[in-house]
């Protein structure tokens, strides 16, 4: 059967491809330590099931659920309490993980050939979703010299035609997090241009060292017309297969993404919303997302210190999210597993075949010369894998 030229076009995600193909090998009994997957290895906290369940026994298994307005109302004041946004209910919309709400919002901005600029490394789907919206990916290089930071100047230099810019902070897949000065920098540039914002927050509570978090829409007051933020529950409370993200902006572009939606999905699933609603209002969640915050923090460190170890490796320290992102371009060239290494996804591809170890190659992030590691497991396989790796390359 033909598909469609559209489709035909964008590849399938690298993390999602590395991460079955561990799991199949897990599956044939072979002993894989996995660093694929952005998903935290903690269950979802106790109070959140809890909840889903009461909702699910009561009934609340229609459409429009009953906590879909108290769920909206709890995200417009986490934005308040949390971020120094002023936000109503009625800017909110729940969506099927902030995946989708990125999806929606290219498919609502986007007329075919607009230009979106989006900082490299970046998550390996901005780009597609954008070319499914019919727009153009304009790429900002930055580079482990420069800490995987784009400029202010960047922005400027390439903001004539431009409709959007894509920031992630903290980021997949560096793990860097730009400070509140380097934000505060970025939206003066952006304010001297026409870009409308998209802020990907995903990770805002996963911050480590001294580094600390600011919603880029709190940075200025003509930001929040200008910023549509999304965030969600998979990582800050473990929830990655409930599907729960969300998006808050301005009301056009909300009125936009809620006539799409209705079209396509409606709304996500009722009872799992009650859950959400849960992790936004029990006052066990902050302590809960603290204990996962420094179990993190504390995996992070002792990762990019011992990949830093390892002969022709170089590592940022992450700041945020779980990922480290370490150049191994001082290997391209060599032998390794019997494979001559031409890049990452040779790299990637001995580690896992030869090593049983699985990363994820750097190419589809826009920069080859790095891989990536999350740290979204325990310490055990995290030496184990390390060791594994520290062999490989030795």
């Amino acid at each position: 059967m033909k598909l469609s030229q559209r489709i035909s076009s964008v590849p399938p995600s690298a993390t999602i491809a590395i991460t079955m193909r561990a799991k199949e090998l897990l599956s044939s009994g072979v002993d894989v330590v996995s660093f694929g997957a952005g998903e935290p290895d903690f269950d979802t906290p106790q109070f959140i099931k809890d909840a889903t369940v009461k909702a699910l026994q009561s009934g609340d298994t229609k459409y429009g659920p009953k906590s879909a307005m108290a769920l909206k109302e709890a995200i417009a004041a986490k934005l308040q309490r949390d971020n120094n946004l002023s936000c109503q209910a009625n800017q909110v919309v729940v969506t099927i993980g902030a995946k989708h709400a990125i999806e929606l919002l290219c498919q609502v901005l986007l007329d075919p050939g607009d230009k979106v600029l989006v900082p490299s490394p970046y998550w390996v789907s901005y780009p597609e979703m954008i070319k499914l919206a019919g727009g153009e990916t304009v790429i900002l290089p930055a580079t482990r010299d420069s800490g995987f930071k784009i400029t202010p100047d960047q922005i400027r230099d390439n903001s004539e035609g431009a409709k959007a810019l894509i920031l992630n902070s903290p980021c997949n897949p560096t793990g860097v997090t730009y400070t509140p000065e380097e934000l505060a920098e970025i939206a003066r540039a952006v304010l001297e241009t026409d870009l409308i914002v998209i802020s990907d927050e995903i990770y805002e509570k996963l911050i480590y060292g001294d580094t600390r978090f600011v919603s880029f829409a709190a940075l200025d007051p003509r930001l929040p017309e200008r910023t549509i933020t999304v965030n969600g529950l998979s990582k800050s409370f473990a929830m990655t297969g409930w599907r729960l993200g969300w998006l808050a902006g301005p009301a056009d572009v909300v009125d936009g993404v809620r006539r799409l939606m209705s079209h396509q999905t409606t709304n996500p699933v009722s009872f799992a919303q009650a859950g959400a609603l849960a992790a936004y209002t029990d006052p066990q969640a902050g302590e809960i997302i603290e204990q996962m915050r420094l179990e993190f923090e504390k995996r992070g460190l002792h990762m990019a210190q011992r990949l830093g170890a390892i002969d022709g490796v170089e590592c940022v320290e992450p700041t945020g999210a779980f990922y480290v992102f370490p150049d191994v371009s001082a290997h391209y060239g060599r032998t390794l597993g019997g494979v001559e290494i031409t890049g990452s996804m040779d790299l990637a591809k001995v580690a896992l075949e030869s090593s049983n170890v699985a990363v994820v190659p750097g190419a589809p992030f826009g920069e080859d010369k790095c891989i990536r590691l999350s740290f979204a497991t325990s310490m055990d396989q995290i030496d184990k894998g390390l060791d594994r790796l520290a062999e490989l390359m030795g």
